[in-house]
């Protein structure tokens, strides 16, 4: 009697094993198939810190959350219209409103996808250190640098005060605007933004003049005590992009603030991948992305651990990205 009894309960107890093998297998293979459902996603970083720091965020709930793979590409601002449009490159998380681009590649070809906002406002405009503008108060409006140009002067600028300008990849009307308000600054360019920074930071260490094309969000604002310099308010047909046809009236004034952009290319942005949810989610403000672009770029720290730091801190917002 006691052998079948035993027997019995081996079937049983073998029976339940094979349910359990069989679970975990079907476990397994869920999480298979979300890693391969999400496959590999092409981000692309853009030459300053806040878009590393918005890369290096994703990048981290992207692998870790969805078990994505995600690899980074760094393609200037207006060429990555192009690799969007080739699939070369998924999602650009942070433009600053290319407007030329919008009407070719979103709105006519339909390659590019415009997701919406990351929540970061983004401005651009002139700036000078606040020592100077304690020295000079008049500096508060560009009215006031009119007879005071030459404070700036450089010696690529000869008789003339410099216009530090922008890396030549970014948004920017800065020569067209000195005309327009018939300042007597020549527009001096060194480079991308590294030559640019290194530039003006080197004068404001050494306590000169310097009046240069910037932007904010930006972390080396406060650290420099960088203010701005009010150029004329904005009007109907004002303008910040410069090109043929556009009349330099339209160019005088102020450059816009505006939230910037996610951009996906067509075929991620309909190929149903879970990154694609979590893209359109994400979000933060201008005081978390400073917050990490200091990390990175002012006390430099890996972008990698930058990004898991703040994610440890900030579970809220994380989570609502994944819904």
């Amino acid at each position: 009697m006691t052998r079948p009894l035993q027997s019995g309960w081996l079937r049983i107890a073998l029976a339940a094993g094979l349910v359990a093998v069989a679970a975990s297998a079907v476990v397994a293979g869920a999480t298979a198939g979300g890693s391969a459902g999400c496959g590999t996603v092409t981000l692309n970083e853009q030459a300053w810190a806040g878009s590393t720091a918005n890369t290096y965020v994703a990048k981290n709930v992207l692998e870790k959350k969805l078990g994505c793979t995600v690899k980074i590409t760094k393609i200037a601002e207006v060429p990555v219209y192009q690799a969007m449009a080739d699939g070369k490159v998924d999602a650009v998380l942070e433009d600053w409103q290319h407007v030329d681009q919008y009407k070719q590649f979103v709105t006519k070809q339909k390659t590019v996808v415009l997701v919406g906002s990351n929540g970061v406002n983004g401005h651009i405009g002139w700036y000078i250190p606040d020592y100077v503008m304690k020295q000079y108060p008049q500096f508060k409006t560009w009215k006031g640098l009119k007879g005071k140009e030459t404070i700036f002067k450089s010696p690529e600028s000869g008789s003339q005060g410099m216009f530090l300008g922008g890396d030549p990849g970014y948004v920017q009307k800065d020569k067209e605007l000195i005309e327009a308000l018939g300042l007597n600054l020549k527009h001096v360019s060194v480079g991308a933004e590294p030559a640019q920074v290194a530039r003006w930071t080197q004068l404001v260490k050494q306590h000169k003049p310097v009046l240069l094309y910037w932007y904010t969000p930006q972390y080396l604002n406060v650290q420099y005590h960088l203010v701005e310099v009010k150029l004329p308010p904005r009007f109907k047909g004002c303008t910040d992009t410069p090109g043929a046809g556009v009349p330099l009236k339209n160019l005088r004034c102020a450059y816009d603030t505006y939230p910037l952009n996610k951009l996906f290319g067509k075929k991620f942005a309909t190929g149903g991948s879970p990154a694609v949810k979590m893209l359109r989610k994400f979000s933060w403000t201008n005081d978390d992305q400073n917050l990490v672009a200091t990390w990175i770029a002012g006390l430099h720290m890996d972008p990698a651990k930058a990004a898991e730091k703040w994610i440890k801190a900030n579970q809220a917002k994380v989570n609502a990205w994944l819904g």
